[in-house]
Order: structure tokens, then C-alpha cells, then sequence
């Protein structure tokens, strides 16, 4: 292969793009489609040719991308946000899964449902939907790739996991008259096709009368009860191992309706041009849920479970390929882009460094009680909610859980924590029911506004709030996390100044023209590597719900942000090693680009990927750069990155000692 330079570490990202060639000599370009294949989870170390042929095939023919990038937070919808407009999370304001929205959910009644919680996860299409009410019909603020296809005369669709799969589409599920709307005008079929989520498209054959597709998704237990170890939809507890089984039964569903329906719809009229993007549940889902390593860090996520979820992605991935295989004229015009979302780590509940040390967080000193499940986190382990929690004790304020109302009221539950605790067991406390927290004297406004500080939970980082924009609750807040053993990282929003131990919200892309509010602090918990140079030993201190020893993302550790990303087609070089940084946020410039069109941007916008179109030129590899705070409590958060033509790359954070060389920090 062709290689630019040696050495860069690779990032696993499975995109599949096809896009129109524009040549020098003036003829009119011709038009090429588009597929995009997102494989959810995907590390660039899992690509291997024993395990992922068909990636593995695209990596090596094509352009390998050995210097990708996910935005920061290393979610999916955030990623999904970027991968959909090109746009910083500054702007598209999709700054997490979990997020306060300065509302609360369904709260003018859309889809006839109750106001809900002020700080959704919105890997749902209704909340989605939602969200699009209360922004002016497109919460992004941005046009989709999806949205300029159409403008330029393309058909459109989207296919896979609930939640990205829509945003790639955004306004096209913005509701009308409270529901979703009848007639889009492209494609979108995922999860929730024919149940909760949206209908199937009516004007969609579902398949052949001999070859029938099923119009509703089947769910992920692959045909098993709500606790079998082969539902790919169990995650087990703190006893029980979670599942063994990747997502079988919904993957190949989708294969389906990509193959027997979708690809063959989209294709009908051979002079019209097709964008399609298809994103893989797996292996993210089997990541988070595997059973094979409860309550141990080793194997974690390299197990065997973790393992045939990875070749369960490349298995769609090869139905794809084979159906191009039998349509020789459309494969020609195809370009092939891979990419996943974001990297992968196994969790650590206690442990904050390889050397073994635990936390000594006072939310780890006690016992956790639910109404229904008694004792579910036991003391010695962060549990679900862990930073809301140590926040509400030192800041001595009540802890109110926004997922949660007091039974026949529209007040929030408030949580027995310190000296409220059960009266039966003072150490036994009670954590938020998903982990987010309105922390105040009181806390009665539906939208939680008049709660002092609000905490947004999600796995490798937290968001925090602070409703009324005080200087002195953020600056106390920050004072508070450069103490807690478990933070990693601390970013704040600009308008508040340099804070002792933190770098500003702008220096990560998260300060721009976002339409949703804009979180005061972003903290990124503690990674570390059980084998220093190998980013799959990767261990990451984690506020979600699964238990050590199974999967998250979302922090700041290389593992996070090198995601895998490739390119084959009519447009892309053959044989060459991409070295430069590129990230998710290139992929639609880059194919907007090729269509002959500009998306309409906001301020942080990806670049086109010149240097890996067959008629770019090389360029030179930026230097890696790094960026300190001010120290606080001995360490300074670190950030490295690289900047091209104006897009800035984001590798990794940490806190980091003064006395350590910038080089070997945030290993």
C-alpha cells in the first residue's frame, strides 16, 4: 500500500460512502452514490482479516484512514450529529446522549404523552422528534447530508439503530400536529420501525410477495426471555453476568430490509443517484451487555461474546458487498466509506490507575437501595449516579432525581443520601434511577431551572449545568472535582474564565451556535491502560449502568476517540494509507463535496478529505500540540490534538502532572 508516513496509531471506523467525481476537464461529473456504513462501537483494533473480511477488504484496497477521530463526548448521538452535518457539537448542541434541554420532554403534549424528564436520553425517536419541536423543527440547526442528497436530486435512506439512524434524517421526523409526520421524504426504518417508533414507509415495498420483509423490527432477545443469557437486550446486575449472545435476530432483519428492500427500491431508476447510510448496532450493544467478564476487568470487552459481536457488524457488511457483487453497474459508482461512532473500553467501578488503587469517593462508602430491587451497588463500588451524588453531599445540597416523580404529584422523587438516609440503615443510600441529578434546596419547576447545579450522567463523561449561569456555584463545583479522585478531565464554558485545573469549552469544539443549552462544566472520568501502549487494554471509570467488567465509551482516552474509518470507490485513491487526522466530521463535507454542493454550515466545520480523493495531493502531517491549564491540586487537565486547515483533532485529555513530559501523558 501507499503510505504517507509510518507510525500513526489506526482508528476503527466502518463508513460506507458513494459519492459524484467532479474532473478538471469540464464535462459534466458523474453522478455516484453514496452508502455509509456505521459500525456502532467499532475499535480500530478489532478490524483484523481473520474476524472482519469485509473491513478488513475496504481498509486494504481502499483509503485507510490510520489517524481518525470521534468528536468528544465519544458518544453515539453526538457522533451521529456530526457524521449527519459535518458540524462541530458546538453547533449541532447534541453535546451528549443524556442531556438537560432547558424543558421537559413532551411537555406540549407531543404524541399525546406526559411531560417527562428534563434530562432525556434521546436515543429515541419520539424525544428526537421532540427536541425538533422545541428548536425550531431541527434541533441540529444544521442540514443533513441526507437533506442536501435530495436538493442535488438524490433519493435518500437511512436503515439501522434507533436514535443515530433518524438524526442522519433529523427534520424529516420533526412531528406535525404532535405526531410524527405522515409522508417524509426520505427513507428512515430502525428498531422501533412498526412499534413505538415510526411507521413503515408506505409507499416502501416490504420486500416480494415470494421474499417478504417483515415491516416491524423484531427487538433484540433474539427470540429469548427478559433474563436469558442469549437476549442480546440483558445486561444483567451486579450478580448475574449479562448477556453471551450478539444482536442476531434484529441485525439480520436489517440486513434484510437493506438488501431485499431498501438498495433495490433506491436503485429502480438507474439515472437517479442514491446516499444511503446504514448504522450497525453492533458490536456497541453487545459490548456494553457482555456476560463474559462480571465483576473483572480481564477479558472486559475482548472477550468472546465482544468478539462475534464485531464480526456480526462485518457480517452485514458483507450482505451489503455481496448485493453490489450481483449488481456489477451500481457497485462501479459506489464509494464505500466506513466509520464507527466512537471507540470502546471495559469499565471500572472502583479501581482508578493499573496499579489497583480505589476510589475514595464518599459516594463509594455506602450501600445502594431501589424500591424494587433492594440492595443493587454495594459499598467499596461507584454507583449509577456516583458525581450527582458526591456533588449533593459536599455541596450539602437534596439530591432530586429528574427520572423520577413522587407517586401522584409532579414534584421530583428526592433521594435519601447523608443525614437523610434510611432511617433502618444510615449507611445505606439511595442512587438515581439513570444516573442524572437536580441538586438543590428545592427543586419545583418542571424544566429545572430553579435547581442549583444539574447533572447530565453518560458512562465516560458527565455534563453539569448550573440554570441560573453563577460564577461562584461554577467555581465552586470546579473546586470540587479537581479533588475527586475518579475525574480525569474538567472543560468549562468560556464565559466564566480560566479556572484553576480546566480548559475552556472552545478548545474541545463545544462552544458554537447550538440552539440546546450549553452544559457549564464537562467532566471526562479516569482511563487508564492495563498495558500502557495497547489502547484495547483500555480501563475507563464509568457513570452508566453497566457493571465492571462490561463496556462503555464516551471519555477522553485515545481508546474513545480512534474510531475506524475507511473509503473504496470511484472517488478514493486505491491502495493508500491515510496519515493525516481526519475525523467523523469530514465525512459529509467530503461527500458534499463530491455531489458539487456545500452544506449549510455552522462555524465548526469538517474539511474534505482531499488528500484521499484520486485527484487530491499530499500534505504535510501536523505536529501533535498540547494545551495546560492552570495547575489545581497538583495536576493540570492536558489536552492533545492536532490541527489542518482549520479543524482541530481532539486525541485525548487527562490530568496530568506538571512534571511529566507531555509526551507520556494520558497513557
Amino acid at each position: 500500500m501507499t503510505r504517507r508516513s509510518p507510525g500513526l496509531v489506526c482508528l476503527t471506523t466502518a463508513v460506507v460512502c458513494g459519492v459524484c467525481s467532479i474532473f478538471a476537464s469540464g464535462q459534466a461529473p458523474q453522478r455516484h452514490n453514496v452508502l455509509i456504513f456505521v459500525a456502532d462501537g467499532l475499535r480500530h483494533g478489532s478490524v483484523s482479516e481473520q474476524d472482519t473480511p469485509a473491513l478488513w477488504a475496504i481498509r486494504q484496497q481502499g483509503v485507510h484512514f490510520e489517524n481518525s477521530h470521534a468528536v468528544y463526548p465519544t458518544s453515539t448521538t453526538p457522533n451521529a450529529s456530526t457524521i449527519a452535518t459535518g458540524q462541530g457539537l458546538g453547533d449541532t448542541g447534541n453535546y451528549n446522549n443524556t442531556m438537560w434541554i432547558g424543558a421537559a420532554v413532551f411537555d406540549t403534549g407531543t404524541f399525546g404523552l406526559l411531560a417527562g424528564s428534563p434530562v432525556p436520553f434521546i436515543e429515541d425517536n419520539r424525544i428526537l422528534a421532540d427536541l425538533d419541536a422545541h428548536f425550531g423543527g431541527n434541533y441540529l440547526g444544521s442540514e443533513t447530508l441526507l437533506a442536501l442528497a435530495r436538493r442535488q436530486g438524490y433519493r435518500t435512506a437511512a436503515v439501522g439503530k434507533l436514535g443515530p439512524t433518524a438524526i442522519q434524517d433529523i427534520a424529516t421526523i420533526a412531528p406535525e400536529n404532535g405526531v410524527f409526520p405522515t409522508a417524509a421524504p426520505g427513507i428512515v426504518i430502525d428498531d422501533a420501525t412498526g412499534g413505538a417508533g415510526l411507521s413503515w414507509p408506505a409507499d416502501l415495498p416490504a420486500g416480494t410477495a415470494a421474499d417478504p420483509v417483515p415491516t416491524a423490527a423484531p427487538t433484540r432477545s433474539n427470540g429469548f426471555g427478559p433474563t436469558s443469557p442469549y437476549n442480546n437486550g440483558f445486561t444483567g446486575d451486579r450478580s448475574t453476568p449479562g448477556t453471551r449472545m450478539p444482536n442476531l435476530i434484529q441485525q439480520d432483519w436489517f440486513d434484510a430490509v437493506a438488501t431485499r428492500v431498501v438498495l433495490p427500491n433506491l436503485t429502480r431508476d438507474p439515472a437517479t443517484p442514491f446516499v444511503m447510510v446504514f448504522w450497525s448496532r453492533d458490536p456497541d450493544g453487545t459490548q456494553h451487555n457482555q456476560g463474559d467478564s462480571l465483576g473483572a476487568l480481564v477479558p472486559g470487552i475482548n472477550g468472546d461474546t465482544s468478539r462475534r459481536g464485531v464480526r456480526t457488524a462485518d457480517r452485514s457488511l458483507q450482505r451489503l458487498m455481496a448485493w453490489f457483487d450481483t449488481h456489477p453497474a451500481v457497485k462501479a459508482s459506489t464509494d464505500v466509506i466506513v466509520t464507527s461512532d466512537h471507540g470502546f473500553a471495559t469499565i471500572s467501578r472502583s479501581a482508578i490507575d493499573r496499579t489497583g488503587r480505589h476510589t475514595s469517593s464518599e459516594s463509594a462508602k455506602h450501600d445502594y437501595i431501589t424500591d424494587t430491587a433492594g440492595i443493587d451497588t454495594l459499598r467499596g463500588t461507584l454507583p449509577y449516579g456516583f458525581l450527582a451524588l458526591d456533588l449533593a453531599y459536599d455541596l450539602q445540597l437534596n439530591l432530586f432525581d429528574p427520572d423520577q416523580r413522587v407517586p401522584g404529584s409532579r414534584s421530583f422523587r428526592q433521594l435519601r443520601i447523608g443525614s437523610s438516609a434510611n432511617a433502618v440503615a444510615q449507611d445505606t443510600w439511595e442512587h438515581p434511577q439513570f444516573g442524572n441529578g437536580l441538586l438543590g434546596v428545592t427543586v419545583t419547576s418542571p424544566e429545572g431551572r430553579d435547581a442549583r447545579v444539574i447533572v447530565a450522567a453518560n458512562g465516560g463523561s458527565n455534563l453539569i449545568y448550573v440554570p441560573d449561569g453563577s460564577a461562584d456555584t461554577v467555581a465552586r463545583v470546579v473546586e470540587l472535582l479537581n479533588g475527586y479522585d475518579y475525574v480525569g478531565g474538567v472543560f468549562v464554558d468560556d464565559k466564566y474564565g480560566p479556572l484553576p485545573g480546566t480548559l475552556p469549552l472552545s478548545a474541545i469544539n463545544l462552544a458554537g451556535s447550538a440552539k440546546a443549552p450549553r452544559p457549564a462544566i464537562v467532566v471526562a472520568f479516569k482511563v487508564f491502560y492495563l498495558a500502557p501502549d495497547n489502547l484495547m487494554t483500555a480501563i475507563q471509570v464509568s457513570d452508566g449502568a453497566q457493571q465492571e467488567g462490561q463496556g462503555i465509551h464516551g471519555g477522553f482516552g485515545r481508546d474513545s476517540t480512534y474510531n475506524n474509518m475507511a473509503a473504496m470507490g470511484p472517488d478514493f485513491k486505491e491502495r493508500f494509507v491515510d496519515s493525516l487526522p481526519v475525523g467523523n466530521g469530514d465525512i459529509a463535507p467530503t461527500i458534499a463535496h463530491l455531489l458539487g454542493s456545500d452544506l449549510r454550515r455552522g462555524r465548526l466545520t469538517g474539511r474534505v478529505l482531499s488528500e484521499a480523493l484520486r485527484s487530491g495531493t499530499a500534505a504535510d502531517i501536523p505536529a501533535m500540540k498540547y494545551l495546560r491549564s492552570s495547575p489545581a491540586n497538583g495536576h493540570q487537565t492536558l489536552l492533545v490534538y492536532q490541527e489542518l486547515d482549520g479543524v482541530r483533532y481532539l486525541d485525548r485529555a487527562c490530568f496530568a502532572p506538571a512534571s511529566v513530559s507531555d509526551a507520556l501523558a494520558c497513557r
